[in-house]
């Protein structure tokens, strides 16, 4: 799993490394401003349907379904269980699609009311949102065709795609810009632009894999797409919920003073590396292993892959979520603070920044335990036990919008996440499906402990050391207190024995070794 984990995290750092560099362009060509909140609500809308249909409800049925069905019927009938459900996805999803921009100006009065007042800013919004929708389909069938791809134990093409998302963002916001009407009609093309490289690539490597699939064909309704669709319903409906209240954040960022909207995306997008890079890895080679284990009554494997699923997500996130909020002001500024984006933007992302760090350990815990339940079958409890934070979330914005602005609709989803990962957790623990195992337990309170110590060293630091005037300043004051934090977190985890940096070292080792090993072999 630590392989698998290492693979999908070192293609996801460089596709949040590229995604940075991306939104750093995007700061510095369109700061905080009308424009951008668009291009934002564009770039939002297919996503959150992509989380609904593609890498949510539909991978927590289909993963599951594909690896039991390659284990023990073979590859031809793992193939044909994966073309029927693309074709299928591509069906519904092209009708989808089609309505979306056909509708899309209805669709806006409700995701973002407060552009209405501004005629200018809806219609670009409508414009861009009918450019980018078709993104949606392409990356849905993206998410099926890596789903495959994971099943097979090939990581590494999926895990890469995304970095062709922020290489032709960038390339068409420096490119295409002249040539359009804004510099956000040159963003939203490049989504869709990047969309169709995307699908080409895993449909490459799946074939590569020898197991090259036709999506085109026609749709077949077999038992085993019926089983894959009966378990995806509870996980459409919770993922629904879950992606309404995301919704509602826009409605209410919408009503917000101009710039709520991007004061927001630029704080998550920095709050996204470590979720991305931790969370997605840790949950993407979780399920399927855990499927495997347990469709082969191995139960005591699947609880030490737990266990270790959540020591190295813990490992990983607590220092990342402590040295974002301590240095979330410096960050912000490092990154962004350029061009149209200036102190006061920079500021208010970074209030916005330190309300997301603090559900970050929750964002990747929930990622890691919704595997438990999902390599069971079960799609339904998850769905259950969410409708609580959903109800959360939704009160949490009403009551914080207001008092806090745009930090306050932060606040409310990292508090809201802290109770989806405490009930998921109590659940799963009742059920015996995790038990925190001696190293565990051993372990985390000394994280937690190095963390803290790492998280006041940061804070003096940014206090005691002057603000920086030009951008080179303010990345050299960044990358000093994050070296600082990453200095003190591993020797007061050594010190402590939260961690042990040989055996870190030794798993790297093998993972290389074996890397070579399968080099050579092909």
């Amino acid at each position: 799993m630590l392989r698998s984990a290492l693979t999908v995290g070192g293609w996801t750092m460089a596709s949040r490394i590229l995604g940075f560099a991306r939104d750093m362009l995007i700061a510095s060509r369109l700061g905080a401003g009308p424009v951008a909140d668009a291009f934002f609500i564009a770039l939002k809308l297919p996503n959150l349907f992509r989380r609904l249909f593609g890498e949510g409800a539909f991978n927590a049925a289909f993963v599951p379904a594909f690896a039991g069905t390659l284990a023990a019927e073979g590859r031809a009938n793992a193939q044909a269980l994966a073309e029927r459900m693309g074709a299928l996805m591509a069906l519904w999803l092209g009708m989808l699609v089609l309505l979306g921009i056909l509708f899309m100006p209805q669709m806006m009065r409700v995701l973002a009311p407060g552009f209405v007042e501004d005629p200018a800013k809806f219609a670009l919004t409508v414009e861009l949102t009918r450019i980018t929708f078709p993104y949606l389909m392409l990356i849905c069938l993206t998410a099926l065709v890596g789903g495959v791809l994971n099943g097979l134990d090939r990581f590494a093409a999926a895990a890469a795609a995304p970095v062709f998302f922020n290489l032709i963002s960038m390339a068409t916001l420096l490119f295409l810009t002249p040539y359009v009407a804004t510099a956000g009609h040159a963003l939203a093309w490049g989504v869709l632009a990047s969309g169709v490289v995307q699908l080409a690539i895993v449909l490459w490597a799946t074939a590569q894999a020898g197991m090259a699939l036709n999506i085109l064909r026609p749709p077949a309704i077999t038992p085993e797409v019926r089983q894959v669709l009966r378990r995806m319903v509870p996980g459409v409906i919770g993922a629904g919920v879950v992606q309404l209240n995301l919704a509602v954040d826009v409605v209410i960022a919408s009503l917000l003073p101009s710039g709520a909207i991007s004061f927001l995306y630029y704080a998550d997008r920095v709050a996204q590396l470590p979720l991305g890079v931790i969370g997605a890895a840790v949950g993407t080679a979780l399920l399927p292993l855990l499927s495997r284990q347990l469709r082969a009554g191995q139960p005591l494997s699947a609880h030490r892959s737990m266990n270790r699923a959540v020591e190295m997500s813990l490992l990983l996130t607590l220092p990342a979520a402590v040295g974002l909020a301590a240095a979330a002001g410096p960050i912000i500024a490092a990154l962004f603070q350029r061009g149209a984006f200036g102190a006061v933007e920079a500021s208010a992302s970074s209030m916005a920044l330190i309300a997301y760090a603090v559900g970050l350990p929750a964002f990747v815990l929930v990622k890691v335990f919704a595997p438990g339940f999902f390599a069971r079958g079960d799609t339904a409890t998850p769905v259950k036990l969410g409708l609580f934070a959903v109800a959360l979330n939704l009160a949490l914005n009403l009551v914080l919008m207001g008092p806090l602005q745009h930090v306050g609709v932060a606040l409310s989803t990292s508090l809201a996440a802290w109770a989806n990962a405490a009930m998921l957790l109590c659940l799963l623990t009742r059920r015996r499906h995790f038990v925190a195992d001696r190293r565990a337990r051993r372990a985390v309170p000394r994280i937690l402990a190095a963390a803290a110590a790492m998280g006041v060293a940061v804070a003096a630091a940014a206090y005691a050391l002057p603000a920086a005037a030009d951008s080179l300043g303010r990345a050299l004051m960044a990358a000093v207190l994050i070296g600082l934090g990453g200095a003190v977190f591993a020797g007061g985890g050594t010190w402590l024995g939260a961690f042990d940096p040989r055996e870190v070292l030794h798993m790297l080792r093998r993972r290389r070794s074996g890397a070579a090993l399968a080099a050579k072999r092909s």
